[in-house]
């Protein structure tokens, strides 16, 4: 299947919104788009959020409806992604697994923090540059936690 995004409002602004249309009409990244590309081959859809050697730190709105990738916001500022020398932005294409969801409610037993309510997180660790919105095909090469805030963010590998 393929897929198509429509931005609407200003880049780096609170009003940014990037929503998603399949060949019909639109669709939300994070129910209508499979968890699986392949699932005889465990080969996982991702959505790109924040591409390779970018800095807005997006995220798919899981409360808006369609759930459109916005700019998180935290203390009412809009979040960037620092740079570290000699990178810019994220070295990798970042983003989540649609349909998949981690519960805040339940405490992991290796971080011993509860999940951040929001679709698994990915680091696709590739060649490629991929675009905001776009849904490429990963595997998995193993997992690493990630912690913000005492919540657990349960990230991804991917080749």
């Amino acid at each position: 299947m393929s897929y198509s995004t429509v931005e609407r409002g200003r880049p780096n602004s609170l009003d940014y919104k990037v929503y998603f249309r399949n060949e019909f009409s639109p669709i939300s990244p994070f129910h209508d788009i499979p968890i699986f590309a392949d699932k005889e081959n465990k080969i996982y859809n991702m959505v790109v959020e924040v591409p390779r050697w970018t800095n807005a730190k997006m995220e798919i709105s899981t409360k808006e409806p369609l759930n459109p990738i916005c700019q998180d916001v935290k203390k009412g500022k809009l979040r960037f992604v620092h740079n570290c020398f000699p990178h810019h932005g994220y070295i990798w294409n970042y983003g989540a697994i649609p349909q998949t969801w981690e519960n805040p409610n339940k405490v992991d037993l290796s971080t011993g923090c509860k999940g951040d309510n929001d679709p698994i997180d990915v680091c696709e660790i590739g060649y490629r540059i991929a675009n905001r919105g776009q849904v490429i095909q990963v595997k998995v090469l193993g997992t690493m936690a990630l912690v913000d805030e005492g919540r657990n963010l349960l990230s991804l590998d991917l080749f």
